[in-house]
């Protein structure tokens, strides 16, 4: 029934097209604008000439827009929506030029609609991103109906920006529809990715039926921006349904399909039939509601990306439809959504260890590993729990919103055997100069659940603090129980031994801090030492850097923890971004940062180092939309061959950063002997 709309459409359009070239080459805008709106227009049309077409308004530059240049000129609407927010009206105009966006007067939209001829009389703004129309009166002319033609371009191409608020066609499979207020918005994939297209609601219109079908789209080209007007995405603005055209219909139901094995898709042999929207059928092995579906098979396990949050027991029978691709180098379902089939199932966990999940067969199957626990992070929205076993460290991950609060109960240290789903990220780019088969670079344990961890061993209780306690009670009785002092000092011995063992271990796999990737404090530590003697043997010198966000707490305070989260690691990269590439760069905990500059002749160059860390660090940082400003201190402490101490160097740029925030903050300071006493009569950065 679509096509044949469409076949209609394609006729009515061509006339329309032939309409609007007569009316643009023959009528003569006129009629009388509002008073107020005709003296401001004879105000500028006195300097500034009136522009008469859509390329001419749209080609301003910001700031030749800013003058408000008198605007007359006569178009189609290829785009209409009553409310884009706020209770604005929003429209497109065509001429034969091309296009640009006008917003219309307040309370002057009831007989506009796409397709309309319109008579425009306006000034030019520079608008959000591209120069914009601000009409003061609109006079519909008629309706010769949407252009029927318009350039065929991809993906590539609307990100250039060129096609800003122009009529494109593009042509691609509709992934999934979804509703937002009186819009509807279509997932379009296209062969170099997926772009939205957004259209207004149509009373009647079958807009879910076009899940799976191969479309051609008609729309206007619309950039999506971030808070400082940059180009960061684009998207389609579809005037309604008349502008697509059905080239391959959605096949029926695709539940009544029938099931693809998992293991056919993306094969050589399976390959077409795993394009289009697919059927599977298979057991639950894990569910996060609103987000991730997996499923098994009697050939593999696979998981879907799914909107659905209606909960489903573990071991359901379900059937899943939805398009198979490829992410990190493994098949996944996107855009999909699930029916139960069968209840009261089971799926029995595989036992495997971290060298097998690293093979990639397991992939998407439920597995069961035993390991030891070294770390995590048990704030963010997912907790995160570091594991190690074998020669392998890896995460298993459980949604807060699944019972991760429960997670403060295991120790660090603790043996575990953590059940889950084995999710492996292949290293695909590094293996394509090979033979063209991925390779495993790492893999994560996806939990269900807080029972997915079980303690098999608890850490020991012997830690440093108790060994204290016990040597205290040992001291005040030995005199009376020697002989059980001297059996205890040996046990004391063999358990300091092996802590160290352990510790020894856990620094071995503990190389980089969790949050930002850099260096943590062992690791400066050991290349402080190494630096220091290079220094004394070659007679150079060194310094060390500490930075410090200002007033980071209030960051945390007003935008949470997540944000500073985030905060802590774009600052991470822009101090590795800015240091030399023989520096350490390492994170001491909180906001605080080191930077190790090893092998200086001039030690001069550390302060223009810090200059440059300084500077970088104070450019807001937009999270979410908004602007976060932040600024950071630095001490530097320098060192030359004749006096190099790793303490005292650490000593002297606490203090120069201690001096630095007295002076106001966002700025550095060099320590100097006469530090110390000068601190109190320090002036404000500038």
């Amino acid at each position: 029934m679509l096509e044949l709309l469409a076949t209609g459409r394609r006729s009515c359009a061509l006339a329309a097209a032939t309409l609007l070239v007569a009316a643009l080459a023959g009528a003569s805008p006129g009629g009388a604008a509002p008073a107020a709106n005709r003296k401001a227009a004879k105000e500028f049309s006195d300097t500034l000439p009136t522009l008469t077409t859509a390329r001419e308004a749209h080609g301003l530059s910001a700031e030749a827009a800013q003058r408000a240049y008198p605007v007359h000129l006569r178009g189609v609407v290829a785009y209409f929506d009553p409310d884009s927010g706020g209770g604005k009206a929003a429209m497109f105009v065509q001429d034969t030029s091309g296009s640009v966006y006008v917003q219309p007067p307040a309370g002057e939209v009831g007989s506009l609609s796409a397709g309309a001829l319109v008579d425009v009389e306006g000034l030019s703004s520079p608008g959000m991103f591209a120069p914009i129309v601000t009409g003061h009166e609109i006079k519909v002319m008629g309706h010769p109906g949407l252009p029927a033609q318009a350039p065929r371009v991809g993906m590539e191409q609307l990100m250039t920006g060129a096609e800003d608020g122009q009529w494109v066609e593009v042509e691609g499979t509709v992934h999934d529809v979804s509703e937002t207020g009186h819009h509807i918005v279509l997932q379009l994939a296209l062969p170099e990715g997926t772009i939205s297209v957004t259209t207004v609601w149509q009373p009647d219109a079958l807009y879910y039926s076009l899940i799976g079908a191969q479309v051609r789209v008609r729309a206007i080209a619309s950039p999506v921006i971030n808070g400082s007007s940059q180009m960061i995405g684009v998207r389609l603005l579809m005037p309604n349904l008349s502008a697509m055209e059905v080239v391959k219909a959605a096949p029926g139901d695709p539940f009544l399909q029938p099931a693809v094995p998992i293991d056919n898709l993306l094969r050589w042999d399976h390959i077409a039939d795993s394009l289009g929207r697919v059927h599977l059928r298979g057991r639950v092995t894990l569910q996060w509601p609103g987000s991730l579906l997996c499923l098994r098979d009697a050939t593999r396990g696979i998981c879907a990306q799914t909107a659905q949050d209606a909960l489903i027991a573990i071991g359901d029978v379900v059937d899943v439809v939805g398009f198979a691709t490829a992410e990190n180098g493994v098949p996944v379902l996107t855009d999909a959504s699930f029916r139960s089939a069968h209840s009261n199932g089971y799926v029995a966990a595989q036992p495997i260890t971290a060298r097998q999940a690293l093979q990639g067969k397991n992939e998407s199957d439920l597995v069961q590993i035993d390991a030891q626990l070294i770390g995590g992070d048990l704030e963010s929205a997912n907790v995160t729990l570091l594991l190690t076993s074998g020669q392998a460290v890896f995460v298993a991950v459980l949604p807060m919103s699944l019972g991760g609060t429960s997670a403060a109960r295991w120790k660090i240290g603790s043996k575990v055997r953590v059940t889950g789903i084995c999710s492996v990220l292949m290293d695909a780019q590094k293996d394509a100069a090979r033979n063209g088969t991925a390779r495993a670079k790492t893999f994560r344990i996806l939990m269900r659940s807080p029972d997915d961890v079980i303690v098999l061993m608890r850490p020991s209780w012997w830690t440093p603090a108790h060994t204290l306690v016990v040597l205290s009670l040992a001291f005040a009785v030995m005199l009376s129980i020697l002989g059980w002092v001297a059996a205890l000092r040996r046990r004391v011995n063999q358990q300091t031994r092996l802590l160290r063992e352990s510790e020894e271990r856990f620094r071995q796999m503990a190389q980089h801090d969790a949050l930002t990737g850099l260096a943590t404090r062992l690791v400066l530590r050991d290349r402080l030492s190494v630096a220091l003697e290079n220094a004394k043997r070659h007679r150079t010198g060194l310094a060390l850097l500490m930075v410090d966000l200002d007033k980071f707490k209030q960051i945390n305070d007003t935008f949470g923890h997540q944000a500073g989260d985030e905060v802590l690691r774009i600052t991470a990269e822009r101090i590795v971004r800015t240091v030399r590439k023989s520096d350490t760069v390492a994170r001491m905990g909180g906001d605080e940062f080191l930077v190790l500059l090893p092998d200086l002749h001039d030690l001069a160059v550390a302060e223009g180092i810090a200059a440059k860390v300084v500077a970088a660090l104070s450019v807001p940082i937009v999270l979410a939309g908004r602007e976060v400003p932040i600024t950071a201190s630095a001490g530097i402490s320098t060192a030359s061959a004749r006096d190099l101490d790793a303490a005292m160097l650490m000593k002297n740029a606490d203090l120069a950063l201690y001096s630095a925030k007295a002076r106001g903050r966002n700025c550095f300071q060099v320590f100097s002997p006469e530090l110390a006493d000068a601190q109190a009569n320090s002036q404000p950065c500038g």
